[in-house]
């Protein structure tokens, strides 16, 4: 029988946290869900192998197919991008869309073909989540670039978030003992895109 699923503050307002889980192929990272608390209904967003039951919840979101790998949440419906139903079912979406007047969906296809961004206004703060199209390794923005990647929509994709404003970098993965989570500046924001699109663009992979 499947447990109900404990999320913890993230020092964040209406922002939780599952437990983190290590990936077996790099245990210093870890994965995490996170619980939105909206006005207009909670969400989920990501996976990882310790969700069980999440009351009150109808939609899961995924940014892509890999969170699926380590299982989902039982209950709500898995929603993610239409490129990604060759390996995972659930509702899908084809492009970019608004829920309510807090939520967005910002596709950044190059990590996988439907890779996207959401962005989540809290009333306080813009919180934008990349599953690991961005992630946080020893509290350095990366990427991760994968020999099934496509390079050229990955920099396009990064040169698109140059342009969106956010005040909180959540992505799926980050390191196990660093934080899970990073608030920045704009000027910030815009130096740590420009630093993983120069490494990129050179044909790195971080």
């Amino acid at each position: 029988m499947s447990t109900t699923t404990t999320f913890h503050e993230t020092g964040i307002r209406g922002l939780r946290a599952s437990a983190p889980q290590t990936l077996p192929f790099a245990p210093d990272i870890a994965v995490r869900a996170f619980l939105l608390e909206r006005t207009d209904g909670d969400l989920l967003l990501f996976s990882n192998g310790l969700l069980g039951r999440v009351p009150g919840v109808e939609r899961q979101y995924l940014t892509h197919w890999h969170e699926a790998m380590f299982g989902v949440a039982e209950g709500p419906s898995l929603v993610h991008h239409l490129a990604e139903r060759p390996h995972v079912d659930g509702e899908t979406f084809a492009g970019a869309f608004t829920l309510g007047d807090d939520f967005e969906a910002i596709p950044i296809p190059g990590h996988t073909p439907g890779s996207t961004a959401y962005r989540w206004d809290t009333g306080d703060q813009r919180l934008l989540f990349t599953g690991d199209s961005l992630y946080l390794r020893d509290g350095r923005w990366v990427a991760a670039v994968l020999d099934s990647s496509d390079r050229a929509s990955y920099v396009a994709s990064l040169e698109r978030l140059r342009d969106v404003e956010f005040d909180v970098l959540v992505p799926w993965a980050a390191s196990a003992d660093g934080p899970l989570l990073d608030a920045v500046d704009a000027a910030t924001r815009r130096a740590r895109l420009d630093a993983i699109l120069d490494r990129v663009r050179a044909g790195e992979d971080a």
